[in-house]
């Protein structure tokens, strides 16, 4: 615990020293971003008072009026409040109206078009916020029936909400809520139930304080981490609860969890989200139907200014995933791959987790200092799960073994295609951008809302093989050996396993996969073991493929990556082997994170008379 507070204390010292921090308003840049998003929404929204939807917002990529959407509600309060335009008011009535007239009898409201019920808890917390904001501008009538619909829905939480029936997320979000809600309905009920819950919460962060549940249940209780969801969602929720509620021991336990978290904000401001159970939903800046880090970040950063820096960073970076139309996207190069408007969940998520900021975070104009990320010369290895983040001169990259199994459901669930045995999920180089990136190892539309995609291939580095039973790579092996080490002039991870299929049975060929990290280049070392059959392996670079991107291959051994603000080379030091480039490069584009893949291919075939195969090869700035 310790290590991680002098680690920040540090780097903040060491800023201090180097150069005047600058000063900014968090709430400022929150608000300024706010009015873009709710400018949006309002044109998406149903303004026809004649109309049976009048208030609801409409997705056009899904063909639905979202309940969820109309957690705009408090979006469009704050817009109001902030700058006294009514048109913010009649859309944050209109649609708080809508979304009453959508409360099931029970309380919860469906996340349409599915029926599951655990986002009730989202719309609770908004309609709760934005009511006493604009209590006064409600007549008589409609006061009674806000004040009745947090009620039932509050009275639904209390007595539904449990880990058997959601996701820890579902769970924290819930202690938030009720304690909003108490607020506004002051029932001694919900204070006990928001403090039940809190410390099952508590329960649930790691030795390494990663909070676990996010994934499936095993025997009643829920495991596996994600870093997207809970950055984007979880310790908020139980933040904001901890200073509502005084509860302290919540409170310290998010600022440890935090102090690991900020080093999965990369350089440029991105979320790191490539490794956990939920990256099927991993969008770059965070997880596209999580709320965001800014109410998070917020809720710190007058204690720790570095927090600050980081919502502003993620900020900026998120808002520059919008498109033409200003629907925030699901990542970089959404608008070359698709045609049709993105779902508008991001984009209303995005909202309101900056109207929260506004309300609930952090006031006061304040430092701005340097990211952990942005500081070079360091590695952090979690144990607990089997993670390497290294940052040299030139590369900041994510090395993951995680070893989360979901065994009761298996291979036909969507945690377990995220991409593990000690591959790079996440390679970034100062001053270009993304040089790589990961995706699913095979992608499905888990959800009603994901685009369709057929016959994509994963954009994650990987080693690979087919033969007549099954499809075999490193990226399905959940049970890798990790190490990591630190040397004089760079960063060594090494991961041992087998080759294994989606449902994590064996192939007959072990692997050994060896990164060096140096400030210029990056080694690759693949040692391969044949000890069942003998299939021709290979091993697959895909590399970001921006608009501008070109592969050149030079000759057998050599690419060059050129067209970007820097440029790269692919070198093959292993001369026995040969570069194969761009097979089937119309497939490598996936829609979490949205990013076009090219591949580099390297064919390694067995000799009949030797079991081990080694494969040296690097990637290199120009």
């Amino acid at each position: 615990m310790k290590k991680f507070t002098i680690t920040i204390i540090c780097v903040l010292f060491l800023n201090a020293c180097i150069e005047p921090p600058q000063q900014i308003s968090l709430r400022e840049e929150c608000t300024n971003s706010l009015f873009i998003l709710v400018d949006k929404l309002i044109e998406l929204q149903e303004l026809n008072e004649a109309s049976k939807n009048y208030g609801a917002i409409y997705c056009e990529s899904c063909s639905d009026y979202h309940t969820r959407a109309s957690e705009a509600v408090l979006p469009f309060t704050v817009a109001y409040k902030e700058s006294g335009d009514k048109k913010y008011l009649t859309s944050a009535i209109a649609t708080g109206d809508w979304l009453i007239e959508q409360q099931l009898d029970n309380g919860a409201w469906n996340e349409t078009p599915s029926t599951w019920t655990g986002t009730t808890v989202d719309q609770l917390i908004m309609m709760a916020a934005a009511y006493p904001l604009i209590k006064s501008e409600l007549s008589r009538e409609q006061q009674t029936a806000w004040e009745n619909s947090i009620k039932k829905a509050s009275d639904w939480t209390v007595e539904f909400m449990n880990h058997e029936f959601a996701s820890i997320n579902y769970i924290a979000t819930s202690t938030a809520a009720l304690m909003v809600a108490y607020q506004v309905v002051p029932d001694s009920a919900y204070l006990k139930k928001a403090d039940d819950l809190a410390m099952l919460c508590a329960s649930k962060f790691d030795e390494d304080y990663f909070f676990t549940g996010e994934g499936n249940r095993i025997r009643g209780t829920k495991y596996g981490v994600d870093l997207g969801y809970s950055m984007d969602m979880s310790l908020w929720g139980l933040g904001l609860y901890a200073k509502l509620r005084g509860n302290q021991l919540l409170d310290e336990m998010v600022k440890e969890s935090l102090m690991r978290y900020i080093y999965f904000i990369y350089p440029d401001g991105s979320t790191d989200g490539s490794w956990g159970v939920r990256s099927s939903k991993w969008t770059t800046y965070g997880s596209v139907t999580a709320d965001g880090c800014q109410i998070l970040f917020s809720l710190y950063s007058e204690d720790e200014p570095v927090y600050r820096k980081a919502a502003i960073d993620n900020l900026n970076y998120m808002m520059s995933m919008r498109n033409e139309d200003g629907l925030v996207t699901y990542g970089p190069h959404y608008s070359r791959m698709f045609d049709k408007l993105p779902c508008n969940y991001p984009t209303f998520c995005r909202a309101k987790n900056l109207s929260m900021a506004i309300i609930y975070g952090d006031q006061s104009e304040g430092e701005v200092n340097k990211l952990p990320t942005q500081n070079i010369g360091w590695m952090k290895y979690f144990k607990t799960m089997d993670l390497a983040l290294v940052r040299t001169e030139n590369f900041m990259t994510t090395i993951t073994g995680y070893r989360y199994k979901d065994i009761r459901r298996g291979a036909d669930f969507k945690y377990m295609h995220r991409p593990s045995g000690g591959s790079i999920t996440n390679l970034w180089v100062d001053g270009y951008g993304y040089l790589q990136a990961s995706s699913e190892t095979e992608y499905h539309r888990w959800e009603d809302h994901y685009p369709e995609a057929k016959n994509t291939l994963t954009i994650a580095p990987r080693i690979e093989f087919t033969d007549t039973n099954a499809y075999y790579t490193n990226l399905y092996e959940f049970d890798s050996h990790m190490e990591a080490f630190e040397h004089k002039d760079y960063y060594e991870v090494i991961a041992m396993g087998e080759l294994k299929d989606r449902n994590r049975w064996e192939g007959g060929v072990a692997y050994t996969l060896t990164h060096k990290i140096f400030d210029y280049y990056i080694d690759k070392i693949i040692r391969l073991r044949f000890h069942g059959q003998k299939p021709q392996v290979k091993i697959i670079e895909p590399f970001v493929q921006h608009s501008n991107t070109e592969f050149i291959k030079v000759d057998d051994y050599n690419i060059d990556i050129i067209g970007g603000s820097r440029e790269f080379t692919f070198e093959l030091l292993s001369k026995e082997y040969s570069l194969e480039i761009g097979t089937e490069e119309e497939r490598y584009a996936q829609p979490f994170p949205a990013l076009k893949g090219y591949p580099i291919i390297i064919n390694v075939k067995p000799d009949e008379d030797h079991f081990i195969k080694e494969v040296h090869y690097r990637i290199r700035i120009k």
